[in-house]
């Protein structure tokens, strides 16, 4: 009779040894691993993409704490589901805590957030909120405030492997060729739930030693054709993409563009470029941007194949555009002083409403005067520095002639 658990399920670790991948996290130096050790579990956020070990963690946490775990979904739970949880704190059998593990937390509202607070603050609930999006888009500061937050990376093919090994043991008793194998783990994308979920369909229907062939019928031949039996990865490709356009290499960039939508990947190299284009190029030539994007856009409105035709233009444009990432490298370092407390006390000149003091450049010359801009203890700090690129070093000469100094 076939088990109706899935796979990935009954070989869920019960602890941090049994973890793939996460060694940031859960190795003998991890985080999460000391926090346990030390007995001091605060609230988290765990976020990352899927099947990387989140649920996972939150289980081991709440085993090794003593807490009582419960389960929400965000996709599905609702504000009473949530106080259900927390009036639980007051039976026996939460008398070491509660650790509410809220999958998908990005679903909830800012109020269905809100009401998590007044929980948090009087202890009651341990709250681990799990994502696939950035945390720091999709939950409130409130919350954020309150939490730790941790980053769940994708799982490398090679640390896939022992896992795959294991449990093809218990499924077919070693039947199966490492090819098979390690084309499981590259074509999981970095998700050992997939991986371990592809080796027992394909165990289920194989009469013998399992095969490659035997693999690749559970899979669509778009995504069949994208990942190669050496482990290659969609991140690695986005990666080499955009490394190949900085490099600007033509020839690499359409081939690694080419590997991603011969995968039925659209969005992801589409993001890619437009990041490319402001990241990479820049300053030498600011059209590469308004160019990216309409590309994308064509891109997104004809669909897969003749998708193709568009972002191949872009990639190739970007690749033999001048380089320039002055302006990334500018918001970097002043991003670096805003997380060093510098900077709060803005001048009194360009504060709403009165802007007391504040001097209109439009009636000057040139539609420019001297002003300070900068708050005081970071008023001299230059974050842009002009490239060596012909458009950068054209809008320098304008403003040395301007200003009258070197810049």
């Amino acid at each position: 009779m076939a088990q109706s658990k899935p796979c990935a399920d009954r070989i869920r670790p019960s602890d941090f040894d049994g973890v793939v991948g996460q060694q940031h996290l859960v190795g003998k130096n991890g985080v999460l691993r000391k926090m346990c050790e030390h007995g001091h579990i605060t609230s988290m956020i765990f976020f990352g993409p899927p099947g990387t070990g989140k649920t996972t963690c939150a289980s081991i946490i709440a085993q090794k704490s003593g807490m009582e775990l419960r389960r929400l979904n965000a996709t599905t739970a609702s504000l009473d589901d949530v106080k259900a949880v927390a009036a639980e704190t007051s039976g026996i059998f939460a008398q070491n805590g509660i650790l509410l593990y809220l999958d998908e937390i990005q679903y909830f509202n800012k109020k269905q957030q809100q009401s998590l607070l007044e929980y948090l603050e009087d202890g009651r609930i341990t709250l681990i909120a799990s994502t696939t999006e950035n945390p720091y888009y999709y939950i409130y500061d409130a919350l954020l405030s309150r939490c730790s937050v941790f980053r769940f990376k994708p799982v490398s093919a090679e640390d896939m492997l022992p896992l795959l090994r294991r449990v093809s043991n218990e499924l077919t008793g070693g039947g199966i060729t490492e090819e098979a194998l390690r084309f499981i783990a590259g074509c999981s994308q970095g998700d050992v739930r997939r991986a371990v979920t592809l080796l027992d369909c394909a165990a289920g229907i194989s009469d013998g030693e399992i095969t490659e062939e035997d693999v690749r019928s559970f899979l669509p031949d778009v995504a069949a054709g994208c990942f190669d039996s050496n482990g290659d990865v969609h991140y690695d490709l986005l990666s080499c993409l955009q490394k190949s356009i900085r490099g600007s290499d033509p020839d690499a960039a359409v081939f690694y563009l080419a590997r991603l939508l011969e995968g039925g990947d659209l969005l992801s190299p589409c993001r890619r470029l437009l990041v490319i284009a402001s990241e990479d190029i820049g300053q030498a030539y600011p059209m590469a941007a308004a160019i990216t994007y309409a590309c994308v856009e064509s891109a997104k409105a004809l669909g897969l194949p003749e998708a193709r035709i568009p972002l191949a233009n872009a990639a190739v444009m970007l690749a033999t555009a001048p380089k320039s990432n002055t302006a990334y490298c500018a918001v970097n370092e002043a991003a670096e002083d805003i997380k060093r407390g510098r900077g709060l006390d803005i001048p009194e000149h360009l504060k709403s409403p009165l802007f007391k003091g504040y001097v209109y450049p439009h009636d000057f010359p040139n539609d420019w005067t001297e002003q300070q801009y900068l708050p005081s203890d970071i008023r001299t700090k230059r974050y842009y520095r002009f490239g060596e690129n012909k458009n950068e070093q054209a809008a320098k000469a304008y403003w040395e002639k301007i200003k009258g100094k070197k810049l």
